[in-house]
């Protein structure tokens, strides 16, 4: 079938990334995503298959998508995958393939799935302190994040960055330590202001640490930052350091949201197509890859679900309503 050279909204933005959740379960239990207990996960026969998955990112490929990342809950409790990093990496039009990991399990996976093709790597961790690493992630697993970062520079990933979720009152005594760990070890990282993504309604604008409130902690505790000429298209705003080496990014999508150059759809680990993370309706395209739907099928699905997207998610408006999805079962 012909397929289109791009993907455009009706706002004329193109996008070229597709982000795919590979589960919804995760080993942490970190208060802003997950309750602690009762979390109800979706029954595994509904869980897209790797070459569901493989199929529906090479009719994406068709269209115009160039990028994936991989995401969960926590991909790498996905069992065999680097068979699917493996699949993805055969797609000839794929030019970028990353992935996004809480790093529990990092140590054992990171040679494998270099080996299998991936390249880059996000490794999700709020603080370097075991006793406030247990509590916000509610398990002791510090350790084991460490260990895994260490096996993923050792099997030369790049870039390697860590994302840290910027809540207030929370993260200040953190700020400093994470960016001189990160420093020390030529790692880029990366907050991201706190979003209504959790589970348990613990979100409000007061629990915020935004972006400038970083930039002035780390402005006081290690040196000032200036922002960085030629930003390129991805929504984080990068700084460097006025002394020394070292930079710093901020995904600041509460303080300074980045709706206008939004480049983004994404894959449920149960086959629901979204355009936006807080978007309320989803495309179900796991239906379709199980009742015999044609690659064209497919494709006018993914059209017709970037058709329906919004200008952008409107959090400060007063109308805005979160999803009905905690963050862990749409994809980070």
């Amino acid at each position: 079938m012909a397929m289109d050279a791009e993907l455009r909204d009706r706002y004329g933005r193109r996008h070229d990334t597709l982000r795919v959740s590979v589960t919804d379960r995760c080993n942490l239990r970190c208060f802003y995503c997950m309750p602690e207990r009762g979390v109800r996960f979706v029954p595994r026969r509904d869980i897209l298959s790797f070459e569901e998955i493989e199929r529906l990112a090479r009719v994406a490929a068709g269209l115009g998508v160039s990028r994936v990342r991989i995401t969960g809950g926590e991909p790498l409790v996905r069992k065999d995958l680097p068979r699917l990093i493996r699949r993805l990496a055969a797609i000839p039009a794929l030019e970028d393939l990353a992935l996004t990991t809480n790093g529990v399990l990092l140590a054992e996976l990171a040679a494998p799935l270099y080996a299998a093709g991936l390249r880059r790597l996000n490794v999700h961790l709020d603080t370097v302190d075991r006793e406030r690493f247990a509590g916000i992630t509610r398990r002791d697993a510090l350790e084991r994040v460490l260990a895994g970062l260490e096996a993923a520079r050792a099997a030369h990933f790049d870039p390697i960055k860590i994302n840290v979720v910027a809540v207030k009152n929370l993260v200040e005594p953190d700020v400093a330590p994470l960016v001189r760990f990160a420093r020390d070890r030529s790692l880029e990282i990366r907050f991201i202001e706190f979003m209504p993504l959790d589970a348990q309604g613990l979100w409000d604008r007061d629990k915020v640490l935004s972006a400038e409130e970083i930039l002035e902690i780390l402005a006081r505790d290690i040196a000032p930052l200036e922002e960085v000429a030629g930003q390129g298209a991805g929504p984080a705003r990068r700084f460097r350091f006025t002394r020394g080496a070292g930079e710093v990014a901020f995904i600041a999508s509460e303080s300074r949201p980045f709706c206008a150059s939004c480049n983004r759809l994404r894959l449920t680990a149960d086959g629901k197509l979204r355009y936006c993370l807080f978007a309320l309706e989803e495309t179900d395209v796991r239906t379709l890859l199980r009742s015999g739907a044609s690659d064209e099928q497919l494709a006018e699905a993914i059209r017709s679900t970037l058709a329906a997207k919004w200008e952008g998610h409107a959090i400060h408006g007063a109308a805005f309503v979160a999803p009905p999805r905690a963050m862990h079962a749409i994809g980070g």
